[in-house]
């Protein structure tokens, strides 16, 4: 071996302006580093503390009477069990209409649409409604849920209103969790004789459901606090009585049993929402009902919270029972 490989040549020593300048880069990285620091503390510091104020002024009033009451015009007695049960029915009907079309439009636009123009008008469509404002689809709600179709103002025009809400959310995010798939996977299945169909129902949903369900749970999570919306469309602020539950006795004026409502009545009946509570109680010129709408605003809060609790677990669940 010789000397010179034995000994290899050192690396040369930066000039005065390269060492200049790597120092002012480092020194920019740090400032950057910094500052990006400094804007976390203060963003979680000032959520910190709105999440602080809003319990310290609703947790007395966070009570079973409270989850219990109606609405009154009463502080101390009034609850927020109508607007609870409400907000549930109409997250009920916006995920069994978004999901499952939000789900199969996202699969048929990667999966089996051809790439060609009239494709790509319909994604950039669908990307640009995903930052529609809110209030522009309870306008389109108005016009058609409530007037033309005539359904008035009830759960189910609230429902699909929302769901058209996420509708675009959820396509896009089922379109990036498709995309996430290897494409080795499908040509696996394809090689072992599988159809387009059983490729995509045994080998690219399973795949892909922890990041669908993620994305589905966030667009939820999205419409449980959407007001605009609900109030272009109508929903009433002060409401003292659910939407009946299916088997729920009907009574005249006298006090008579005349039927029992049927399993989807409470579909077309009207309704109020935790944000419309909120926004009720904080209008109100008496500082009593102020706690109220602390305490609707933490249980919001918590709800919303649970959700993404529950899309963390199963993605963590679903990606670690899959082995690529």
């Amino acid at each position: 071996m010789s000397a010179a490989t034995a000994n290899p040549k050192p690396v040369a020593w930066l000039s005065d302006a390269e060492a200049a300048r790597l120092k002012r880069q480092r020194t920019a990285d740090w400032l950057f580093a910094g500052l990006g620091a400094v804007l976390l503390v203060l963003t979680l510091g000032v959520l910190v503390a709105l999440i602080g104020s809003l319990a310290h002024d609703g947790a007395p009033r966070f009570t079973k009477a409270f989850l219990e009451g109606t609405n009154s015009r009463f502080a101390e007695r009034a609850g927020i069990r109508v607007s609870l049960i409400g907000t549930v029915l109409v997250m009920l009907v916006t995920a069994v209409t978004a999901v499952p079309l939000g789900v199969a439009a996202g699969v048929y636009l990667e999966e089996y649409a051809r790439k060609n123009r009239l494709t790509s008008i319909i994604e950039i469509n669908t990307a640009n409604l995903a930052g529609v404002p809110s209030i522009i689809w309870g306008l389109i709600a108005l016009g058609v849920f409530v007037y033309y179709l005539g359904w008035g103002r009830s759960v189910l025009t609230a429902g699909l209103t929302l769901g058209l809400l996420v509708l675009p959310i959820i396509i896009v995010s089922t379109r990036e969790a498709i995309r996430a798939v290897p494409q080795g996977i499908r040509e696996a299945s394809f090689a072992c004789g599988a159809t387009k169909l059983q490729t995509v129902w045994h080998h690219i949903l399973p795949y892909s459901l922890s990041g669908v369900l993620t994305g589905s749970i966030i667009a939820l999570s999205r419409a449980i606090g959407e007001t605009a919306p609900l109030i272009t469309i109508g929903a009433l602020t002060f409401v003292t009585t659910a939407p009946p539950m299916p088997g729920a006795a009907i009574y005249d004026d006298n006090g008579v049993l005349t039927g029992r409502h049927g399993p989807f009545d409470w579909l077309m009946s009207q309704f109020t929402v935790l944000p419309i509570q909120m926004y009720q109680w904080v209008s109100r010129p008496e500082a009593e009902f102020k706690p109220n709408a602390a305490a609707a605003g933490l249980l919001l809060i918590v709800l919303t919270l649970g959700m993404n609790a529950v899309a963390i677990v199963l993605r963590y669940r679903l990606r670690k029972r899959i082995q690529w």
